[in-house]
């Protein structure tokens, strides 16, 4: 899936997916807050990975549609697993033990930002423009208010869980990118090839670092697993990579801009949630600057990924 667009972006489909896997990956937050309460971290990723695997294989199958069997396939998908699940949903999840929803949801709203910057340094297919930067600078701004705020209050297992949003935002930032090496596939299969790769990681880890058959789980953090699984990994991963294919690396993270005021309004409804006033100025800082970044001046051409 090459990171230009390769279909016409402001299609109605494809802006309504756009605005779907927003509001399925800003509930996610919730889904990790609810799941963390009886589940740990690293067995919570497990069993999303797992699930959504099993899910993507099941509608692959009825599809009629095969996995890839070569060794260097699956070498690509664990790289995606490392980039896009496993290392980025387990480090959301343990952020999450000592940081609200909400304020995970708007420092990982920065993908864009960070998807720009690693293909200026790395891959090269973006235009620089003043709009651009401005973007960038802002977006900045806006995480090191947050993150800045807290470094200077105090040093603490909060500050480091905010760092651990911003490298999972990193990763995620690296997918969107690595995304390309999956061209010609049906999007469902790097999808289901991502999360399964994820799976075989996380799962030796789980069982030796929280035994999960000792675990007794609730019922809410079951029900948070069963809707991270099924809707914010599962159905989600398959409109990301479509969007990958259609809007461009980065337009298809800038749902981000979307899902940043999603997320910190579920979280507030289901979790009880108030942010700080610094928080709320990051999240402004940040959806200015992915909005400055994403959508193009009127004198361009109306496309979410051009450059």
């Amino acid at each position: 899936m090459g990171t230009k667009p390769s279909d016409h972006p402001n299609h109605p489909v494809e802006l309504a997916l756009l605005a779907i896997l927003a509001t399925l990956w800003g509930a996610s937050y919730t889904f990790i807050k609810l799941g963390i309460e009886t589940i740990p971290p690293v067995t919570l990723i497990a069993g999303r990975t797992i699930l959504a695997g099993a899910v993507l294989l099941l509608i692959l199958r009825l599809r009629g549609i095969r996995m890839p069997r070569d060794a260097g396939t699956w070498r690509r998908f664990t790289v995606q697993a490392c980039l896009n699940s496993a290392i980025p949903f387990t480090l959301i999840a343990w952020a999450e033990t000592s940081v609200y929803a909400g304020l995970a949801v708007i420092l990982n709203s920065m993908t864009p930002v960070f998807t720009f910057l690693i293909t200026i340094m790395w891959s090269r297919h973006e235009a620089t423009s003043a709009h651009k930067m401005a973007g960038v600078l802002i977006g900045l701004a806006g995480t090191c208010a947050i993150v800045g705020s807290q470094a200077f209050s105090h040093v603490g297992q909060e500050l480091v869980a905010q760092l651990a949003v911003v490298l999972a935002t990193i990763c995620y930032a690296g997918a969107a990118i690595f995304g390309k090496n999956f061209k010609g596939l049906d999007p469902m299969v790097p999808a289901a090839g991502s999360v399964i790769a994820g799976a075989a990681l996380l799962i030796p880890v789980s069982l030796v670092v929280d035994r999960p058959w000792l675990l007794e789980p609730s019922t809410s953090s079951l029900l948070g697993l069963a809707g991270l699984a099924l809707f914010s990994t599962a159905v989600a991963f398959v409109i990301y990579f479509r969007l990958i294919r259609t809007l461009g690396s980065v337009g298809a993270t800038a749902q981000a801009y979307l899902r940043a005021p999603i997320g910190v309004a579920i979280g507030a409804y289901f979790l009880g949630e108030r942010l700080t006033a610094t928080a709320w100025i990051g999240l402004v800082c940040i959806l200015v600057g992915v909005a400055l970044m994403t959508i193009p001046p009127r004198r361009s051409k109306p496309a979410l990924g051009a450059a």
